[in-house]
């Protein structure tokens, strides 16, 4: 089964053989493809359930219905799941990648990332795209025999090389250099989620409505086709089709771009040599991508409301780190026991980029 996958495979493709490189030494696993393997233990870990508490745009306890960083995690995963799928690369290894991308992220989204950095400004900063490495290379332990997930090199490098406008790469994992076509997959399916689904929690949240989408080109040439079959009277009735339109718009546009890109790629050391991405937009659609990333901006990133919860985050965090540095012995034990070793900032900055909105409010209350 696994042989007659592999030949499925472009040749630029990482192949389902590979592996088996892992920090520890594991047999291997009868069930599961080591990419499969990789996907268990992301989605099995602590960090990736407390994603659902993690705020996206707009904070998790004001509606039920607003996305939160683990409802973006699953919509960025089907859509690199899709892209690896027509492009004939590895579909594990692109999901796998997405799927633990935003294991970093602190509470309070952005803002929290934001304010993390600033109290750690004079101990290296704080970047979500490598602590999201950190945390599988170290803070999560299911294991009794060593601390992480023991995840593959491919996987690790695809998390250090993620790249998007809010996305730094950056890290230490094997095989930086260039990354891998799942890697750019997973980093365009990434881009394309959360513009679309932070514009529908924005309508959602009604910050926006139909005249403020008229001069938005990307949503007015997929509202034009949505009108050619029913009548539009409201954005709520339609918003989900057009979103849908626009999504299915950018993907053929990647997946035609791309293959032409990819055509002439003859193995996955090409790949790793290329001096640009491969798997990209055409120039007329990522000016309309990047459009719609300067209307979030405007209407939604900047909006008085977004603002003050980010204010609200930020401030919580800010005074919770410097109430630890107070009195680390405040922190858990399991936390304060590496203190000698790795430095008060660096451990109370693993706790907090832990937390959740919930539990970062709560322990603000309790010290602050």
């Amino acid at each position: 089964m696994a042989d007659s996958l592999e030949k499925q495979l472009a040749p630029y493709a990482v192949p389902l053989s590979t592996g088996a490189d892992r920090c520890h030494a594991e047999p291997e696993d009868p069930l599961r493809g080591p990419f499969e393997v990789d996907r268990h233990r992301i989605i099995e870990c602590t960090s990736f359930r407390r994603l659902e508490g993690k705020t996206q745009v707009f904070a998790p306890s004001q509606h039920d219905h607003f996305r939160t960083r683990l409802t973006h995690t699953l919509e960025a995963a089907q859509i690199a799941r899709c892209l690896a799928v027509a492009l004939k690369a590895n579909e594990a290894l692109a999901e796998a990648i997405t799927l633990a991308h935003d294991l970093g992220h602190p509470p309070f989204g952005h803002a929290g990332e934001a304010a993390l950095n600033e109290a750690m400004a004079e101990a290296g900063g704080f970047n979500h795209n490598q602590h999201s490495l950190r945390i599988v290379e170290y803070l999560e332990h299911p294991f009794p025999g060593f601390r992480g997930l023991n995840l593959t090199a491919e996987t690790r490098a695809g998390l250090a090389t993620h790249a998007t406008l809010y996305d730094v790469p950056g890290g230490e994992a094997e095989g930086t250099a260039r990354p891998t076509v799942e890697s750019q997959i997973a980093s365009m399916a990434d881009r394309i989620a959360y513009n679309c689904h932070d514009l529908e929690d924005a309508i959602g949240a009604e910050f926006v409505g139909l005249a403020e989408l008229e001069p938005l080109q990307v949503w007015r040439d997929a509202l034009d086709k949505v009108k050619a079959t029913v009548e539009v009277r409201h954005v709520h009735a339609v918003r989900r089709v057009v979103l849908d339109g626009m999504i299915d718009a950018w993907l053929t546009d990647v997946i035609d771009t791309s293959g032409s890109h990819l055509s002439s790629v003859e193995s996955l050391d090409q790949v790793r040599a290329a001096d640009h991405a491969l798997v990209t937009l055409s120039p007329s659609s990522d000016t309309g991508l990047a459009e719609m990333e300067r209307f979030l901006m405007g209407h939604v990133y900047r909006h008085p409301t977004v603002a003050n919860m980010d204010a609200r985050g930020r401030d919580r965090i800010l005074a919770l780190f410097d109430a630890y540095r107070a009195d680390p012995t405040t922190l858990p034990q399991r936390f304060a026991a590496r203190i000698d070793d790795q430095g008060l900032d660096h451990v109370i900055c693993d706790y907090i980029a832990g937390m959740t909105d919930r539990f970062c409010t709560a322990e603000h209350e309790r010290l602050v």
